[in-house]
């Protein structure tokens, strides 16, 4: 398989929603200003196989009905083998957990690959999966853009090229992503296809393609409950000897239109990685010299960038509904980087658990809880150790947090949360396996859970995780869906990265 790890630090989502608990509501905020909730540890499953994974980089693995999606390994051999979806070639298919019940969605027949990239909360999933043939171009399975609903799969096609990737869906049932035609194109590949890539919107069953600002290739990241959609798109076909592309420029379309919305000095949009239903969207740009990216946010009416930790590059992972957004960035030296939170204008540094010198920061929900990952090295974008959530200017391994105590799996990162404070997280196994989990807080919104602990954590008492060696969740590391060849274009070029 290839892979563009270069372009982003992958980055695992989660978000917790903690509410006070019960009988505190009188007490001085100062008195569990450092207390945290337990939380029930829920194993969602496989299908079989060893492994099931979340998502990365702006994915939705969880929704305010508290209904989690994920990829799970079933015991079939992978038929594209060596081109394997998962690291250990068994086929993987879209997963849905719900009150308990894991439900396998399948994959376009006859024995293929799926996954899923973002669940609304009215339960529409949106993602890709193999479709048993194979693109000329790359010798790779080719993936088309597919929806499930109320159970049933939909492959929404494409604009007459080799591969489509659906990206992201609304609660009106609008699909947006990216999708080759049939012009041959060399700048910017949607899933390796060796064709223009554009961007699309999928409703009432027809895919539109919706332009470019110029340039031959477009992509369209997100869109929200307005209609909406925000991506970016190549303006001409002149490479830019500093990135090895053409300028790249972000867009939002909205009532048939598409709307440069320039930059922040730079020539290159790094990555575009939540948008909220207020029109606002985040993510990474290059500054002026295209040598350093930062995170941005598009606020409904300019660009703004949001600067970093004293270091040189940084990218911001998501946006809250109240415009709440995190993300990580270098701190002075660039020797380190660490989850920020940026909140009335002011870029907070979250710290990290455990000592770790990095982490990184993927979801915040409309309580202002953070979740994310903290980690050992930058050498390594995947060498996660602790999940955390953070919340009221406390930090907290999550590992320390769940019930019940010493169970047999590490959290290395946290990669979803909803405005519930229910928590999705990675896990690894003593023996190296890798399962997505549920966590949901003992608090007064989640009252009676069996094996609960209504008690408070203080976080300045506990320790890090009891009864488990803290390991590197890399030695048996799932291919994340994101980063399966790539769901992002890749580039001839360089790009703007965390530094080795």
């Amino acid at each position: 398989m290839k892979f563009n790890t270069s372009m982003y630090l992958a980055a695992i989502t989660l978000s917790a929603a903690l509410a006070m608990p019960f009988g505190l509501a009188a007490q001085d905020r100062r008195d569990h200003h450092h207390k945290h909730h337990h939380y029930k540890l829920i194993d969602t499953g496989t299908l079989g196989g060893a492994n099931s994974s979340l998502g990365f980089e702006g994915e939705r693995d969880i929704n305010n009905r508290g209904t989690v999606v994920s990829t799970a390994e079933t015991t079939t051999p992978d038929p594209y083998s060596p081109a394997c979806f998962e690291a250990d070639c068994l086929v993987a298919h879209t997963v849905v957990w719900q009150d308990g019940n894991l439900t396998d969605l399948g994959a376009l027949p006859p024995i293929n690959n799926s996954g899923p990239l973002r669940i609304n909360d009215s339960g529409l999933i949106i993602g890709l999966s193999e479709n048993g043939a194979i693109d000329p171009a790359t010798a790779f399975p080719e993936f088309q853009a597919v929806l499930y609903e109320d159970g049933d799969l939909i492959n929404l096609g494409g604009l007459g090229g080799d591969e489509s990737v659906a990206l992201d869906v609304n609660n009106r049932g609008q699909a947006v992503g990216c999708a080759a035609n049939t012009v041959s194109d060399s700048f910017f590949l949607c899933y390796g296809a060796a064709q223009q890539s554009r961007a699309f919107l999928w409703e009432n069953g027809k895919m539109k393609d919706l332009g470019t600002l110029g340039g031959p290739d477009a992509f369209a990241a997100f869109i929200n409950d307005r209609g909406q959609v925000a991506g970016w798109s190549l303006t001409d076909s002149a490479v830019n000897p500093a990135t090895g592309i053409p300028t790249q420029h972000p867009f939002l379309w909205e009532n048939g239109e598409m709307r440069d919305l320039g930059t922040i000095g730079g020539s290159a949009v790094r990555a575009i990685n939540s948008m909220n239903n207020r029109g606002h969207f985040v993510g990474a740009m290059n500054v002026t010299g295209d040598q350093s990216s930062h995170p941005f946010l598009w606020d409904g009416g300019s660009l703004r960038d949001l600067g970093t930790l004293g270091g040189d590059v940084g990218s911001a992972n998501w946006v809250s509904e109240t415009g709440e957004v995190v993300g990580w960035a270098f701190n002075t030296g660039d020797q380190s980087a660490h989850a920020f939170l940026w909140r009335k204008g002011k870029l907070v540094d979250l710290g990290t658990v455990d000592g770790d010198p990095n982490s990184v920061a993927f979801v915040v929900n409309s309580k202002g809880q953070v979740v994310g990952a903290s980690q050992d090295t930058m050498q390594n974008s995947f060498a996660y150790l602790h999940a955390f959530l953070w919340e009221r200017g406390s930090i907290a391994d999550l590992n320390a947090l769940v019930v019940p105590p010493n169970a047999s799996v590490q959290l290395f990162a946290a990669s979803g949360l909803n405005d519930r404070g229910e928590i999705v997280a990675q896990g690894v196994l003593p023996n190296g396996d890798q399962h997505a989990y549920l966590l949901i807080p003992c608090d007064e919104n989640h009252p009676g859970l069996e094996d609960c602990d209504y008690s408070l954590v203080d976080t300045t008492t506990i320790a890090s995780h009891p009864g488990l060696v803290v390991r590197d969740a890399t030695t048996r590391t799932l291919i994340p869906l994101t980063m399966r060849r790539g769901y992002r274009p890749h580039f001839q070029g360089g790009a703007v990265g965390p530094r080795n």
